[in-house]
């Protein structure tokens, strides 16, 4: 629990008070990064470019091209067993219910509905979590919500303070803005926590279904290894400069505004490193790459869910993205959905480390 409570420390004081003295050193007035409900639009983005753009595409192409290249020449080869059959469970039947009835609601607009219109997010996510959780029963008999109940129960508040660092740091990138209604402070602050609560239970039962595809675990069990040496010494080299990105965050938002979403990875790997931890990325050394490919996975699929609902909801998010704002998805821009890849990893790193300091433990 120390080195736990160590590691929230050096993460919470990087996260959020190095953008802030980036700001304060540039001379930009402190107030308008503390504004709340946050609804003043101050950044710049800067406009498409194609050059960026094609930057952008060739680095993520690059990056999962051989991931799956990998993983469909070993689907080939893989013999699939089929898991004893289990009915689906009630619960599971129930959840696609109410996410039905719910995501009709949530794209209409009917007076008698009106009060409750902005307030949809929540329970189409517990329908998502309860049908997810129900499809991993059906598949093995087990689930998070049923079998590792107190852990599942701990997600959900540990997820909301985990995205309240996120929506911190896009003050200073403004990447994304809420629209639609409108709240005071309190009312503000108790509906966002109470929608930031289903994330990372959504994405680690999704990564918990998608691990336990038996295609999945031959795939990426067995990849080319990636390691490197003098681990130490590069994990105080890239801590040293997500640290000074982070300063920069709120300067430079038109470059770094991707430090939003790989700074908290970086920060967590790299402390559990210097403390000989074992983390989410070790066993990429060995070429075991099911755990970090399976969570970034599951949020992508998360992803494609949070994109498509808000797009016709009451309560929702836009997006501005600098030199890549074209080609959208729903709301989101074609290349932002690869920020969900590292946002998986962050979620099961979260998860890893919550379920040390709790010992609820589970395989990978």
């Amino acid at each position: 629990m120390r080195r736990l409570s160590f590691k929230f420390f050096i993460l919470a004081a990087m996260l959020l008070g190095l953008p802030m003295s980036g700001v304060l050193l540039a001379g930009h007035p402190m107030a308008r990064y503390l504004e709340f409900p946050p609804e003043s639009r101050y950044v710049h983005h800067a406009p498409f470019s194609w050059g960026a753009f094609a930057l952008y595409t060739l680095f993520i192409v690059a990056t999962v091209t051989p991931l799956i290249l990998n993983a469909a020449k070993s689907f080939r080869e893989i013999k699939i067993v089929s898991p004893p059959t289990r009915s689906f469970p009630w619960w599971g039947w129930l959840g696609g219910i109410t996410g039905a009835v719910v995501w009709a609601l949530a794209w209409t607009r009917f007076p008698w509905f009106a009060r409750f219109q902005p307030h949809t997010f929540t329970p189409l996510w517990l329908s998502f979590i309860l049908v997810i959780n129900a499809l991993c029963y059906r598949q093995t008999g087990r689930c998070m919500m049923r079998h590792r109940t107190g852990f599942f129960l701990l997600l959900f508040p540990v997820s909301a303070g985990f995205w309240w660092f996120f929506e911190y740091l896009n003050r200073f990138v403004q990447n994304w803005n809420y629209t639609g209604v409108h709240y005071s402070s309190w009312a503000y602050f108790g509906y966002a926590t109470l929608s930031f609560s289903t994330v990372l239970p959504a994405v680690l039962s999704v990564q918990e279904l998608i691990q336990n595809v038996s295609r999945v675990r031959g795939g990426w069990n067995d990849f080319k290894p990636f390691g490197c040496a003098y681990p130490k010494f590069w994990a105080v080299v890239v801590l040293m400069i997500s640290g000074a990105g982070l300063a920069g965050i709120g300067v430079w938002p038109d470059y770094l505004f991707s430090l939003l979403w790989i700074s908290p990875l970086i920060i967590v790997v790299s402390l559990q490193v210097l403390m000989g931890e074992r983390h989410l990325l070790s066993d990429i050394s060995h070429g075991n790459w099911r755990p970090a490919i399976s969570s970034a996975a599951a949020a992508l699929l998360c992803g494609v869910f949070w994109e498509m609902w808000n797009y016709y909801s009451l309560a929702r998010w836009e997006y501005s993205i600098s030199f890549v704002d074209r080609f959208k998805i729903f709301e989101m821009p074609i290349l932002g959905y690869a920020g969900y890849l590292p946002f998986g990893l962050e979620c099961a790193v979260i998860g890893q480390l919550l379920e040390r300091a709790t010992k609820y433990d589970a395989p990978l």
